[in-house]
């Protein structure tokens, strides 16, 4: 990651995805909703169900996040919840119950009401439950999504009571939190599913790795620690560098193929995905919907100066 884009760049991409007055100006754009398209493939359910379609007739697993974060009040946490129960509904129904799930769901506590003044811990676990409960009838997985590092004890408090019930319940750890180590050693040792990300908020460097380099040796000190373990570790990265060593380690730590798997995003280096899977590794990818893609898009873009550079290449385009 080039000095000035890690620098100067980045911050200001994740200091506008927090900006309201830029969110509804480019929400309303049908300019930008025809380049975002790129990352969020629709709005409503049917449009998601074509692209995973697609996808599952490639070869690859999906995980469907409907959009959604930091509800203030217990009714927009119940939209959500009953969001999910429609997704659910319109995926399962052909999935195996045992053995790796093809078809996921990710959810993000803060959209079940986790951020409430009052009961909101208990609350966002009570929804939760109600969607691990009916993805577990149509053998779908579902799991937990990272938010910035206020929310993680929360969010791993949550998840283990639910994996008292749903086993399979899966848990984002972001690398770039030095706590995160750690967090992957408990998690291993209990035998849980984790997807292991970089992570995508602008974090404080007294809770987070801030440079690049740093980061990408936490990940893989994160990932050497779930490979030793006795879960299923989820790689979640389009990084050559952690892509190049997951073989090494699959290989160090005798992991079939079966036993974990590759994450990548809608949108960000299909090539790759399509070759890893042509090449028999379990491959699934994170596929956004919603009408609230703005802090989801923006986060995107300040990931990658690939990313960056296709949005400023497709708005000159469609210009």
């Amino acid at each position: 990651m080039s000095g000035l884009f890690a620098h100067t760049l980045r911050p200001a991409l994740l200091a506008a995805s927090r900006a309201d007055g830029l969110r509804r100006a480019l929400q309303r754009s049908t300019l930008t909703r025809r380049v975002v398209h790129r990352f969020v493939p629709g709005e409503t359910i049917p449009e998601a169900l074509t692209v995973v379609a697609a996808l599952r007739d490639s070869g690859r697993f999906v995980s469907v996040d409907f959009l959604g974060e930091n509800v203030d009040d217990a009714d927009g946490a119940a939209a959500t919840v009953r969001a999910y129960l429609d997704l659910l509904d319109a995926l399962g129904g052909d999935s195996p119950t045992d053995g790796v799930r093809p078809l996921e769901v990710s959810v993000k506590l803060s959209a079940l009401g986790q951020a409430l003044d009052r009961d909101g811990q208990k609350i966002a676990l009570d929804n939760a439950r109600t969607i691990c409960e009916r993805a577990s009838r149509l053998g779908v997985w579902v799991t937990v999504d990272a938010e910035d590092h206020t929310t993680t004890d929360s969010t791993l408090s949550i998840s283990g009571d639910l994996r008292v019930d749903f086993p399979w319940l899966g848990t984002v750890l972001q690398a770039y939190l030095r706590r995160t180590l750690a967090d992957c050693e408990e998690l291993a040792a209990v035998g849980a599913r984790v997807r292991l990300c970089k992570g995508a908020y602008d974090e404080p460097g007294s809770v987070a790795y801030r440079a690049g380099d740093q980061v990408t040796d936490s990940y893989l000190r994160c990932l050497r620690v779930l490979m030793a373990g006795r879960g299923y570790p989820m790689v979640a990265s389009h990084d050559p560098l952690i892509l190049e060593a997951v073989p090494r380690l699959a290989r160090e730590f005798a992991y079939k193929q079966t036993e974990f798997e590759y994450q990548m995003l809608y949108g960000i280096r299909d090539d790759e995905q399509r070759r890893l899977a042509r090449a028999g590794n379990q491959v699934r990818v994170y596929v956004p919907f919603g009408t609230e893609w703005y802090g989801y898009f923006m986060r995107r873009l300040a990931e990658r100066p690939a990313n960056l550079g296709f949005f400023l290449r497709a708005l000159r385009a469609y210009a």
